[in-house]
């Protein structure tokens, strides 16, 4: 993350506005943000659907989930390196809404192993079928991308490809070592599938050496089935735990493990601290916890939009788990402010 990049100034921007884009792919932010349209959550809610807990009139987003657009020349010269390396991010696949924020920033989160998905998430934006060929030169180009916006954290993420038959570890771990070529005083996190719980394939992703190694349970044991429908809770723990293991067999014992859970699908409060001291228990060290902001009508309804002070009571409570760092709020994603969880970086969690 670059860091020491000034801080853009957002007070004299408006609120997303709706641009159709019917050739497909996202031309803007606003299409990122509101791909069907503002007024009622975002545009996607159905006849017959029921209003999500804590929605403004008529369904509406609640105020604390107005975002504002990206603008200024780090904004410009981030979407520049991007498009100018082909390269793909999961701020535009997954409709971040935090996309003209971090990238005014000058930081992205850049998605590898092609943007096709082979599985198919109930909350997922990213598209699904049968993943193009891979392309090999891709690590280089995210290790030139990385020099050029001089970050000094860098998130690497990936769509699941369970076409491939090490599920993608060794493009990973290349694109670790490549960046780490080219940007020694750059800090790694690896956003990784469940590679299919494959201790081998773990085991090729550690031996990279990431700073922190992320697999997201997104949600609570519960609606593992109904939100993920290929994974499970069990299965994506051990991705962590044996990471964990493996990198101190290695002598690396300061990788950090992290994971994210989304809210407003369905479960309840104590679901949720219930998820929470399962991970603890599993030594994870950081987690993120943000609100689930429905993709299209296609994907899972929308049960409840929680307010800031439950996200900040559940930060709180984490704390108090002993998690090393918990970023907890309504906006936030796996990677939002991820250069705060790299050790020896550690500040106070934004809300």
């Amino acid at each position: 993350m670059a860091l020491d990049a000034p801080r853009p100034d957002f007070s004299s921007l408006g609120e997303l506005s709706v641009v159709s884009n019917p050739a497909g792919g996202h031309a803007s932010p606003s299409e990122v943000m509101y791909p069907g349209g503002p007024q009622l959550d975002g545009g996607l809610l159905a006849p017959g659907d029921p209003i999500p807990e804590n929605a403004g009139p008529g369904g509406r987003r609640p105020e604390w989930l107005k975002v504002r657009i990206g603008a200024g020349s780090v904004y410009a010269e981030t979407k520049r390196v991007i498009r100018g390396e082909s390269l793909n991010t999961v701020c535009e696949e997954a409709r971040c809404p935090n996309v003209g924020e971090c990238w005014a920033l000058g930081t992205a989160t850049f998605m590898i192993l092609g943007s096709v998905c082979t599985r198919n998430c109930g909350f997922c934006a990213i598209d699904t079928g049968r993943p193009p060929i891979t392309d090999h030169d891709e690590p280089r180009r995210v290790a030139e991308a990385t020099k050029l916006m001089n970050l000094k954290h860098v998130v690497i993420t990936m769509v699941a490809r369970d076409d491939l038959a090490d599920g993608g570890a060794q493009l990973v771990a290349e694109t670790i070592r490549q960046v780490r070529l080219e940007n020694p005083g750059t800090s790694i996190e690896v956003l990784i599938s469940d590679l299919n719980g494959r201790p081998a394939d773990i085991r090729t992703v550690v031996e990279a050496q990431p700073d922190i190694l992320n697999h997201n349970v997104e949600t609570v044991p519960r609606l593992q089935r109904a939100v993920r429908r290929r994974a499970r809770w069990d299965r994506s723990v051990s991705v962590l735990t044996l990471g964990r293991e493996m990198a101190a067999g290695i002598g690396f014992d300061t990788m950090v493990t992290k994971t994210g859970i989304m809210l407003g699908l369905g479960e309840r409060w104590d679901e949720i601290v219930d998820a929470m001291r399962l991970l603890r228990q599993a030594d994870v060290d950081v987690l993120t916890i943000g609100q689930y902001l429905r993709p299209s009508q296609r994907h899972l309804p929308l049960v409840k939009y929680y307010t800031p002070a439950e996200f900040m009571t559940l930060r709180r409570i984490g704390l108090e788990m002993g998690f090393q760092h918990v970023q907890s709020g309504p906006l936030v994603r796996s990677s939002y402010h991820a250069a705060e969880q790299v050790p020896g970086r550690e500040t106070e969690a934004a809300v």
